[in-house]
């Protein structure tokens, strides 16, 4: 393993700002992990140091292929982490919607110009992401849509799911967009939750994401992984959307993964002055919660459920 400084900017007030990457291998640029980019990842940062620790003893006993290398940056943002603020603290910008990056411009857009020119033309490219909506997800592989998309290698990570999602305009200023059009491999990796530790569900990334680097061939010997799932492709499109009908306390029934029957209370809006119960949110259909709120309160029209009907 060699360690190194991706990018740097001084401070006048504190240590300076840099982001460490963590190389392993040797050879062609094969496989690049990306790590949080926002303050609140904690889930993401936690994955990324495991995926650093298991490579770490993999080259030690000598199970990366030959002529392979691996770069992991396990933080793109440890500023804002530091300092709990989930964008960039000095003006609340994205560093995830500014690629690939200006080198001249503003801060948030240098720090994407670095870390895309060290992430630049690696055969496939894995981003540890969280959703701008807060709430957990069941853990899966996205890929955006934009005809350079490889679904069968998305495959290979043996997850539950792996959904496909039509590029929005502002989403063509993403590392995995800008990724793919730059001929990289790039999937976006959901890890169950963002702001919280949940040791099952990163668990069960970690070992998608090695399961993954041995299917392709970058590791060389088997370890004992869980058992890989025959994912189901799920087009965010098609996902229905339950939405808040009241402003209020959020009480949550049912978590990523229910199964649940058209009809079924999801959750309940509670009025926060007199606790009477506002609405019940029920599910329009049969399916699966695919994306649940995760807040004590919510506002009225806003995002609650995603559903994965049957």
């Amino acid at each position: 393993m060699r360690v190194e400084t991706i990018f740097e900017m001084t401070s006048p007030y504190r240590d300076s700002f840099r982001i460490k990457g963590f190389r392993f291998g040797n050879g062609e640029k094969t496989l690049a992990i990306a790590g949080p980019m926002r303050g609140d990842e904690i889930q993401q940062q936690y994955i990324c140091s495991q995926i650093v620790r298991r490579l770490t003893m993999a080259e030690q006993h000598g199970r990366i292929s030959e002529g392979k290398s691996i770069l992991v940056i396990p933080s793109c943002n440890p500023f804002s982490m530091n300092v709990s603020r989930r964008f960039w603290a000095m003006d609340n910008t994205d560093i995830n919607r500014m690629f690939p990056g200006y080198s001249q411009g503003e801060t948030t857009q240098r720090i994407a110009a670095a870390i895309f020119s060290a992430l630049e033309g690696f055969e496939y490219g894995i981003q540890l992401a969280s959703y701008y909506v807060p709430g957990d997800f069941v853990p899966h592989v996205r890929m955006i849509t934009t005809g350079y998309e490889t679904l069968d290698t998305a495959k290979l990570f043996g997850m539950k799911f792996v959904s496909l999602c039509k590029p929005r305009p502002f989403d063509t200023a993403l590392l995995n967009y800008n990724w793919q059009i730059w001929n990289t491999k790039a999937f976006s990796v959901y890890a169950g939750c963002t702001s919280r530790i949940d040791s099952t569900a990163a668990s069960e990334t970690v070992d998608a994401i090695m399961r993954m680097m041995q299917a392709a061939k970058i590791l060389t010997k088997t370890v004992t992984l869980s058992p890989a799932y025959e994912p189901a492709v799920v087009d965010e499109s098609e996902l229905l959307h339950v939405k808040a009908s009241h402003a209020g306390i959020f009480y949550r029934l049912k978590s990523p993964g229910s199964s649940i029957e058209s009809g079924d209370v999801l959750a309940q809006i509670i009025d926060p002055y007199n606790g009477q119960c506002l609405s019940e949110v029920k599910s329009p259909a049969d399916g699966i919660v695919f994306f649940a709120h995760n807040q004590p309160l919510v506002f009225e029209n806003g995002l609650i459920f995603m559903i994965r009907g049957m």
